[in-house]
């Protein structure tokens, strides 16, 4: 097999002070395994700086407050508009503000401190070895403790985590707040046809430049989720499965989320 021809790849963590469900979210502090406090935007650097195959990590934000933090903690800081809408558009106008000439654009989210490295490494190895993919995300087969939340969210009312569902190629063909696809409770059986989406995005820049230049969809507003605005547009989404090794995968998506979150840092340690 052939030698791949090496990507410059560059990982931003877009971060915004205001948010409907938890304010200043990104400086929420979570408790370590060890008893120490960390904040979630230094966890999240600190999980996308060992990634393999990155060349730079950068925090995107509209904020001084959470640039103060990042600062702080040693990360490199990209000062974005307050008024993008989503995190791809954040991470589109860091890349534009930076300069940067990169071959791959990570968007690794600033609320998913335990994405594992081999989750986004996975996106990497995928977009190395094919160059038609634009853009690529990955999933993760429910297990049932996490089928279990996921339908618990919804039956109190709350909106967490995310479903995807793809066709016989990994393309998306949708993604959901819902739980998809619908299993009657009595026909639930294992392995769960189930995949929580892992909010990781890698994007060619020529991805990314067509999705700020599509206006915002319909599904996108009324999910909330900003991948759909690519397949409104007809741009196919790559979804690749991921492995979670024995490792708990959960976003922190509502202040009810924190103490899963720690549990699991604990039984990391």
């Amino acid at each position: 097999m052939s030698e791949l021809a090496p990507m410059k790849t560059v990982i931003f963590i877009p971060a915004r002070y205001a948010s409907t469900r938890y304010p200043a979210k990104p400086l929420a502090t979570l408790r370590q395994a060890d008893g120490s406090t960390k904040s979630l935007i230094q966890m999240s650097w600190e999980a996308a700086s060992a990634i393999r195959g990155v060349d730079a990590v950068y925090v995107a934000t509209d904020d001084a407050r959470i640039a103060e933090a990042a600062r702080s903690f040693g990360a490199d800081v990209v000062m974005t508009d307050p008024a993008r809408e989503n995190g791809t558009a954040r991470v589109a106008e860091a890349l534009e503000n930076s300069g940067i000439d990169a071959d791959l654009v990570i968007n690794f989210q600033g609320d998913a401190p335990l994405t594992p490295p081999w989750f986004v490494e996975a996106l990497i190895e995928a977009m190395r070895a094919d160059a038609t993919i634009a853009m690529a995300t990955p999933v993760l087969r429910c297990d049932r403790a996490t089928y279990d939340a996921l339908k618990d969210d919804r039956a109190q009312g709350r909106v967490g985590g995310t479903t995807a569902v793809f066709d016989a190629r990994m393309n998306a063909l949708y993604f959901s707040k819902e739980v998809l696809p619908y299993i009657d409770p009595g026909k639930v059986a294992e392995p769960i046809p189930v995949f929580h989406h892992v909010g990781v995005y890698a994007y060619r820049p020529a991805a990314l430049a067509a999705y700020v230049a599509h206006p915002v969809c319909p599904l996108e507003t009324l999910e909330g989720l900003e991948q759909l605005r690519f397949l409104h547009a007809g741009m196919p989404v790559r979804c690749v499965e991921v492995q979670a090794r024995g490792r708990v995968f959960w976003e922190l998506n509502n202040p009810s989320d924190v103490p899963r979150i720690e549990a699991a840092l604990a039984a990391m340690a």
